[in-house]
């Protein structure tokens, strides 16, 4: 099985920044994509960041030029680091890897941004 933990979740003012962190442990042998998710109140679930196992990076149009993906290839871990965020970047914050074509998700960290 695999498991994810996440951190850095919390509360930070319009403007500010953010980091948050996952580490996957578990049967994982080699590299495969890891992202990062959020899920605010009444909406869906969307994929906000992911980095393929050849580097190729994904971000959702609203947070180009504002959060950054990276990873740690031999901890399995990948970061997310959110600058400038705004009230639409509050929400829960899931870490994903699909591992052997199976989506394996971490229990959600919290990111509220205050005005």
């Amino acid at each position: 099985q695999v498991q994810l933990v996440e951190s850095g979740g919390g509360l930070v003012q319009s403007g500010g920044s953010l980091r948050l962190s996952c580490v996957a442990s578990g049967r994982i042998s080699g590299i495969w994509p890891m992202g990062w998710y959020r899920q605010a109140p009444g909406n869906q679930r969307e994929l906000v960041a992911r980095i393929r196992p050849n580097g190729d990076l994904y971000y959702v149009d609203s947070v180009k030029g504002r959060f950054t993906i990276s990873r740690e290839k031999a901890r399995n871990a990948v970061h997310l680091q959110m600058s400038s965020v705004n009230a639409e970047d509050t929400a829960v914050y899931y870490c994903n890897i699909n591992y052997l074509s199976k989506d394996f998700w971490g229990q959600g960290t919290q990111v509220t941004v205050s005005s």
